[in-house]
């Protein structure tokens, strides 16, 4: 164990995978690292849960390969997975499995997620219609943070059907928008096609064609086109992955990192007419996504006139009435109705749509039940680029990964807002038609 330790600390500190190997030589765990020396080094250091210190046990040689960036070491990772089916790399979380990313037999392919699960459920027909699978990827988060890179550099599509017109990805220039037949068909095939090349692990392939064809082009005089595939190489050649360190780093950290943006986040809001009809929503974003199995609503009963903060304090007591006690020692003493049918997980963050009072509230009610969540809130301006994100002053960090990940609670916002108006509106139509 000594000499294998010595040979670890000769790691260098930069992105790759390492191949832990058994006694025989059998691939037994595969992992990445934006720091392969740090990240083995930790196994040896510091006790870990059963199933690592049962793999600690059967370790006698690691092997490494560098890559030039993260991004790289995930899609090396994946392929060796699939590759050596290392029997440690079996993980079962929230009965969910791993991430495949999946490209469509269409004459624009789209490019999506698909769990493992879910591509066992699909019926023959439906295999059909997937060209190309990639996987297995052990972090949802750091996938879709590497996605989000590829996307700029190579846009495709991820809508189930042509949309009647752009939509907002075309804007943010993350698909050439084939529906409006905005991009050439041959262009779009090559996006398609330097994306497989990608997950295939071929990204110098794909900077030899990219060099090939700018060639090509200037000796055309077509500058406009040059300068296109000039800036896709450079991108290729200077992948920014700070989104995908940043989520490797929370995930290496697990149960020690104190706030995690992709782990489980929360979003509340209240919604009401003069105290009537009011509602409460949660919804819930897991690796930065909706989560719609988890939303729940909440028919406000115990304040009849327009009071936001104290409807916010009874839709979090009421909440947490669904709390493990293993997470949460004793169960709110409230005046709500504890009709408990379901355990939901304690959220790694909760945000909600209002100011201090809204903040507070939520506060008092954690604070009364001696939980620790961070909250945050998203206080309206007049406009969108106005929204101000509202955390306490003794909380520097929430402030930080706030200020990173706005675009994510935005959305956790915009949903939550959206779940509590359409349950309002449900409710005041039910009673006018009781009238």
């Amino acid at each position: 164990m000594e000499k294998l330790k010595e040979k670890i600390k000769k790691f260098p500190k930069t992105p790759g995978v390492y191949l832990m190997k058994s006694a025989a030589g059998q691939v037994i765990y595969v992992g990445k690292a934006t720091s392969l020396r740090d990240r083995v080094t930790s196994y040896f250091s510091h006790p870990h849960e059963r199933r690592l210190e049962n793999l600690v046990k059967e370790i006698y040689d690691v092997e490494h390969q560098t890559t030039p960036t993260v991004i790289e070491a995930l899609v090396l990772e994946a392929n060796l997975i699939k590759k050596y089916s290392p029997k440690y790399n079996v993980k079962e979380k929230d009965d969910k499995s791993f991430l495949y990313v999946a490209v469509s037999q269409e004459k624009f392919p789209k490019i999506f997620l698909i769990r493992g699960l879910e591509i066992k459920r699909l019926t023959p027909n439906d295999k059909k219609q997937i060209a190309r699978l990639f996987g297995p990827y052990t972090s949802a988060a750091s996938l879709r943070a590497a996605l989000d890179i590829l996307r700029k550099i190579f846009p495709y599509r991820d809508c189930q059907a042509f949309p009647k017109r752009p939509c907002l990805q075309y804007h943010l220039k993350r698909c050439g928008a084939p529906c409006a037949g905005l991009v050439p068909g041959p262009d779009y095939r090559k996006n398609t096609k330097n994306l497989i090349l990608f997950f295939e692990g071929k990204k110098e392939k794909i900077l030899k064609n990219l060099k090939k064809e700018m060639d090509a082009a200037s000796r055309k005089e077509n500058f406009e086109l040059a300068a296109k595939l000039r800036n896709k190489i450079f991108s290729l050649e200077h992948i920014q992955d700070v989104a995908v360190i940043k989520t490797e780093n929370s995930r290496d950290q697990g149960d020690r990192a104190s706030i995690n943006i992709f782990g489980r986040i929360e979003g509340y809001d209240i919604s009401n007419i003069s105290g009537t009809s009011a509602t409460g929503s949660m919804v819930v974003f897991t690796d930065g996504k909706p989560n719609k199995n988890e939303y729940r609503k909440f028919k406000i009963k115990t304040v009849s006139t327009p009071n936001d903060v104290a409807m916010m304090k009874e839709i979090i007591a009421r909440r947490l009435t669904h709390s493990s006690k293993k997470n949460n020692q004793s169960l709110p003493v409230t005046r709500y109705p504890l009709h408990v049918t379901k355990i939901w997980p304690l959220p790694n963050l909760i945000l909600v749509d209002g100011g201090w009072g809204q903040i507070n509230a939520v506060k008092e009610i954690l604070s009364g039940q001696k939980i620790k969540i961070p909250v945050l809130g998203i206080a309206k301006g007049f406009d969108r680029k106005q929204d101000r994100l509202l955390y306490g002053e003794e909380n520097p960090e929430l402030g930080r990964l706030a200020g990173q990940n706005k675009d994510i609670l935005l959305q956790v916002r915009d949903e939550a807002h959206r779940f509590a108006i359409g349950y309002h509106k449900i409710l005041r139509k039910k009673k006018l038609l009781n009238k």
